[in-house]
């Protein structure tokens, strides 16, 4: 970093040992300030971007679940699929249990492209504020291998869920009324 003016040439007011030492301060506190902001911009902007984020959920074990619906927007097919006490409650107008997962698996073209899991537990709804709360669920995305899928914006998921509070927070808990053994769609 240069201070001096155009042609090479410092003032004198500049060229004291005072000034230099001030100058020298200057460009520290600058170079401070410019790093301090970099840092800021990397932490800030990071909760910005999309990105799942630190939760209870995790990764079930799939063949103990039962898959009751299967919903088809064009080249994507989402399988569905609970715990058997999940269907028993709804199916007798109970409230889902504590421990329950919900998988939805994303298929792309007939081949799996990520899972949505969503997990109940007593009193996790506490781990996050109050006006994002979606009862006693968490929310995540995987990959295929069933790794974190860490592009994924958990908090859309609650947002959205959050429509369904009515509905216990799921969009085909009906579905589960319905549910008789061979998949509903």
């Amino acid at each position: 970093m240069s201070w001096k003016l155009a042609g090479g040439v410092l003032p004198s007011f500049l060229a004291s040992p005072r000034a230099r030492e001030h100058t020298t301060r200057v460009k520290t506190i600058v170079r401070l300030g410019a790093l301090a902001m970099l840092g800021a911009c990397a932490a800030f902007g990071g909760s910005l971007q999309a990105h799942a984020e630190a939760n209870r959920v995790t990764f079930p074990k799939l063949d103990e679940l039962v898959h009751y619906t299967t919903v088809r927007r064009g080249n994507v097919t989402e399988h569905i699929s609970t715990t058997r006490a999940a269907i028993e409650a709804i199916q007798k107008g109970l409230t889902v249990p504590n421990g329950t997962h919900f998988v939805l698996a994303d298929y792309r073209d007939e081949k799996i492209y990520r899972y949505f899991v969503m997990e109940k537990g007593a009193g996790w709804g506490a781990d996050f504020d109050e006006r994002r709360r979606t009862g006693d669920w968490q929310f995540q995305w995987y990959w295929p291998d069933r790794q974190i899928n860490l592009k994924e914006n958990t908090s859309r998921c609650m947002s959205c869920h959050s429509s369904q509070k009515e509905r216990g927070y799921l969009f085909t808990g009906g579905r589960l009324s319905e549910f008789r053994g061979k998949p509903v769609e």
